[in-house]
């Protein structure tokens, strides 16, 4: 029977191993080939075998690409696949690490995939993919978008995370060739989001190395200055380690006479005893990153550092690692306050270990860690040690089921279905990623794991969503607390419930969980519909203009927006907004198509009337660059107030010159694309620039006082303040600032976004007119006219 049309083409594409001889490819091919089979002496021939087959098709799909570096692409997916085998992954992982950019950088399609290695390794590759194929309206967007959509697969699937994090690191290994800015960016990504995910799911090898690496490229100062010292300090701190890990290992010896230390000679019986429980001790140095945050947040100096390592112990079971820390306690003494009990109380990422820090003999602290060789496997590959168990002889320690899945990667799955938007979404991931944990049982003894500072009703939306919505009232240790009381640390806690309850808007005050607040939002959202119909009206007339507002409803253009923003109605897309879950200026934005009032047109384009503010600008204007060229004529028009630092372009009136307008202007989608000019910023004067923002809040008495107060800490100046409250307790608060450039701009809007009672922060687009006239307003009522 003969091959198809498409048989044919994939056999061309991917030829099978063997049928080329090994000797035709270049040398180094032979070279990595040996090296990963020696790495995969855990795995199955067959798992082997899948793994070979799947590094040939990708160095033939790849052969003609490079790297920045200048080497073979094959390199990056071979490393990545070389990282994967540390965590014993399986033939299916290993052939999806090797094949991760074939969707994206070859011509190999999706079908061809499928059949050369199938629906498994097909789908692990498209969760890595990067999906550039997707068009957003902003960079921050199409990024946290990205991230979205790796973390709902992540929650589906745990493998491809793990995939991901594997890339990362190497890209991480190999940022030298990438430039400065490059670098930066990368590091303080894989900072922000991938090293945490790391620690998130145990994986602590990964995340060491990861954090070690960033520190390199965002603090390399401080980087050299650790690695000089520590380089400087070896000897005299090689001498201490061997000093301590000998008396705790004669200590052990000499108290449990059926211990016997690995490496060490062992006696074959003690007092007519055999020593059977094998312990294994060793120093561990602390991680670059490590020394830097304990010299960075307390304000130390190198040499006020001591604990530059610390000591593990592994045992083979549960009490022995308590007999250990009993021995360790009676040869130091112990710091008090500075003992965690990680076995009984495990973290949500499976971590188990005891932890303690003694003064040891040199008078200086010192961390001992104890934990079981099982235990061990987990903190050091976290998720990943489920499979990496499974195919040895051990056992995965005693765990229920739900921990193995992760009640973090399951509340994803949530929040994907609750916040529509991606930079929310994204937010929520970064606060989980960071949060601290806290243990709270319940009456009846089961655990529930919350964020350190977590209320009642924290704990009550997390036992169950009906729960936390009927939520009445709560003790904590049996005595009766307020709903806003912080839970304390292995607290028994109580929630009474009542079939009238109902959650009130207050609570977003002071609950801490992510979980908790999308909830009570979740709640008003489909309570109060007038109401968000109604304000969400009020705010997109304020926006756009009640003619303009009317006019694309007229147009049906919120009909398309309706659709773009997945709602099933406009009444749903004008409700979305007034809840505060889309924001008026991320609507304007998305609005391509369909003229503006022609009236209005004119002057929001080409800015027919410039204000004080701008003609200030307009000096500063000569350093703007006009298709590569300088001393073009140029002003600023009154819609976007674009601010050095962030993407621009030049629009080309009849009589004024160019117009200089930010990329993300909602008004260039008017404009004849052949009236547009690339435009930079140059050597502009270093000035203040005003900026108007909106931030969206829950009402609370001192708010715009803890705002001012951020912004001042800041060194931000407001030109202008003016707040509207609304009746289901939130609020809408119009500030104009001064900044000095974009980074300044974008740092303020994340720090006032941190805030607990701040729902979302954005910036308008509103003519210079309207700034005059809010500053003016202001001046009148400081001088009382």
């Amino acid at each position: 029977m003969q091959d198809s049309q498409s048989d044919q083409v994939l056999k061309k594409k991917l030829p099978l191993p063997g049928e080329i001889p090994i000797s035709s490819y270049p040398p180094y091919v032979a070279s990595l080939l040996e090296h990963l089979v020696k790495k995969m002496s855990y795995a199955t021939p067959e798992d082997i075998n899948f793994a070979e087959r799947a590094f040939f098709a990708a160095y033939e799909l790849h052969k003609e690409q490079k790297r920045k570096s200048g080497e073979p692409y094959i390199i990056h997916p071979y490393e990545v696949a070389l990282i994967l085998t540390e965590l014993n992954a399986s033939g299916e992982m290993l052939a999806a690490g090797f094949l991760h950019d074939i969707l994206e950088d070859t011509d190999f399609t999706h079908a061809e995939m499928k059949e050369a290695f199938g629906e498994t390794v097909t789908a692990l590759v498209e969760g890595v993919t990067k999906l550039s194929k997707f068009s957003f309206s902003s960079k921050e967007e199409r990024q946290a978008e990205n991230f979205r959509r790796m973390f709902m697969a992540m929650a589906q699937d745990i493998r491809v995370v793990i995939i991901k994090l594997a890339d990362r690191l190497h890209n991480m290994r190999t940022l030298d060739h990438m430039s400065e800015d490059k670098q930066r960016k990368i590091a303080q990504e894989t900072l922000d989001i991938f090293a945490p995910l790391a620690h998130r799911l145990g994986i602590g090898r990964l995340k060491w190395e990861l954090e070690d690496l960033c520190l390199r490229y965002l603090y390399p100062d401080y980087y050299w200055s650790i690695a000089q010292y520590i380089a400087q300090k070896r000897q005299e701190r090689e001498e201490v380690m061997t000093r301590t890990l000998t008396q705790l290992k004669q200590g052990l010896v000499e108290a449990h006479t059926d211990f016997y230390i690995e490496g060490d000679p062992v006696p074959p019986v003690v007092d007519g005893r055999k020593r059977t429980k094998k312990v294994q001790i060793f120093g561990r140095p602390k991680n670059f990153y490590s020394i830097y945050n304990k010299i960075s947040k307390k304000q130390k100096d190198f040499k006020d550092i001591y604990d530059y390592f610390g000591i593990r112990v592994l045992v083979e079971s549960e009490a022995d690692c308590y007999a250990v820390l009993g021995q360790v306690h009676a040869l130091w003494k112990p710091i008090p306050g500075r003992f965690k009990d990680y076995i009984a109380m495990p973290k949500q990422n499976m971590y188990q270990s005891l932890h303690t820090t003694v003064i040891s003999e040199t008078g200086h602290p010192l961390e001992v860690q104890i934990r079981t060789f099982d235990m061990d496997g987990v903190a050091e590959f976290g998720i990943a040690a489920h499979w990496k168990y499974k195919q040895g002889t051990a056992n995965l320690p005693k765990r229920n089921k739900n921990d193995l899945q992760l009640t973090w990667l399951r509340q994803l799955l949530d929040w994907q279905n609750d916040l529509k938007d991606a930079e929310e979404f994204m937010a929520n991931v970064k606060d989980d990623l960071f949060e601290e944990d806290i243990y709270i049982f319940t009456p009846r003894g089961d655990v529930h794991v919350l964020p350190k500072g977590s209320t009642p009703i924290d704990f009550a939306y997390r036992i169950h969503t009906q729960v936390g919505n009927t939520c009445v009232g709560s003790k904590m240790n049996g005595r009766m607390i307020s709903l806003s009381t912080p839970l304390e640390n292995g607290a028994q806690v109580e929630i009474m419930t009542s079939k009238n309850g109902q959650p009130s808007l207050d609570w977003i005050n002071f609950v801490v969980s992510n979980q908790a607040k999308n909830n009570i939002r979740k709640w008003f959202k489909k309570e109060r519909r007038e109401d968000s119909l109604k304000r969400g009206k009020e705010l997109l007339e304020a926006e756009f203009g009640k003619e303009n507002f009317e006019h694309y409803i007229r147009s049906k253009t919120f009909e398309e927006m309706a659709q773009k923003f997945n709602r099933n109605s406009v009444e749903d897309l004008i409700a979305t907004v007034g809840y505060g879950e889309i924001t008026p200026k991320q609507l304007l934005n998305r609005i391509k198509t369909g003229p503006l009032n022609p009236a209005l047109l004119d002057e929001a384009i080409i800015g027919q009337t410039v204000s004080p503010e701008r003609k200030r600008r307009e000096a500063k204007g000569k350093g703007i660059m006009i298709g590569g060229e300088a001393g073009v004529l140029v002003f600023f028009p009154n819609c976007c107030l674009p601010v050095p630092g962030e993407p621009i372009v030049g629009v080309v009136t009849r009589n004024k010159g160019v117009a200089v307008h930010s990329k993300e202007c909602p008004n260039l989608g008017q404009v004849n694309p052949r009236r547009c000019l690339p435009a930079s910023w140059g050597e502009v004067e270093k000035s203040f620039y005003p900026v108007e923002l909106q931030i969206y809040t829950i009402d609370r008495r001192g708010l715009l006082k803890d705002i001012v107060a951020r912004m001042s800490d800041n060194k931000i100046n407001i030109l202008a303040a003016n707040v509207i409250t609304h009746r289901d307790k939130t609020a809408t608060i119009d500030l104009v600032v001064e900044v000095v450039d974009i980074k300044q701009l974008q740092a303020i809007i994340q720090k006032i976004r941190a805030m607990s009672d701040v729902l979302n922060v954005v910036r308008i687009v509103k003519t210079s007119k309207a700034i005059k006239q809010m500053t003016s307003k202001n001046e009148q009522k400081k001088t009382g006219k």
